[in-house]
């Protein structure tokens, strides 16, 4: 049984269908600031219809999103991170380096590091396919509270 199944990852991410790639949370770590995830990859989901049709492939940049939702539920988890009070935002991506393709019946397993949590996350993430590293990544987020973005009143 998951950690967190989808109806708590929905609890947490912001993100619905089409655009929420986590479907549950298989362990996590608050003291060391882990996480592991995971998506089951469906001939069905939206993205693959045109990328590549009769050879489909999942987007190098879903993979990415893939991460950063992860590193979300792991900011939430740790306490930096309230989807009723905070917006969360992609600051920068680094060291972005896709080795093999993801393609539809593999199971994505994400593994999410936090190098650095606080207002402004950084973190180290990786995909793996049966057991094959797929895709790596350092990734920088703000947790923005929603007040600081609130349109201001102009009376």
């Amino acid at each position: 049984m998951p950690a967190l199944d989808i109806v708590k990852v929905q609890e947490i991410l912001p993100h619905r269908p089409p655009f929420l790639f986590i479907d549950g949370v298989e362990s996590y770590d608050t003291d060391k600031g882990t996480i592991d995830a995971y998506r089951c990859v469906s001939i069905s989901d939206p993205i693959l219809h045109g990328h590549f049709p009769g050879n489909p492939v999942v987007p190098g940049v879903v993979l990415i999103e893939t991460m950063a939702q992860a590193a979300v539920i792991l900011g939430a988890l740790c306490g930096f991170y309230d989807e009723d009070k905070h917006h969360c935002f992609f600051m920068s991506i680094e060291k972005a380096r896709f080795i093999a393709p993801v393609v539809p019946g593999d199971r994505i397993d994400v593994r999410v590091e936090a190098l650095r949590l606080g207002r402004i996350g950084r973190f180290s993430g990786e995909i793996s396919t049966a057991g094959k590293k797929q895709c790596t990544a350092i990734l920088t987020a703000g947790f923005v509270p929603k007040e600081k973005l609130a349109p201001k009143d102009e009376g």
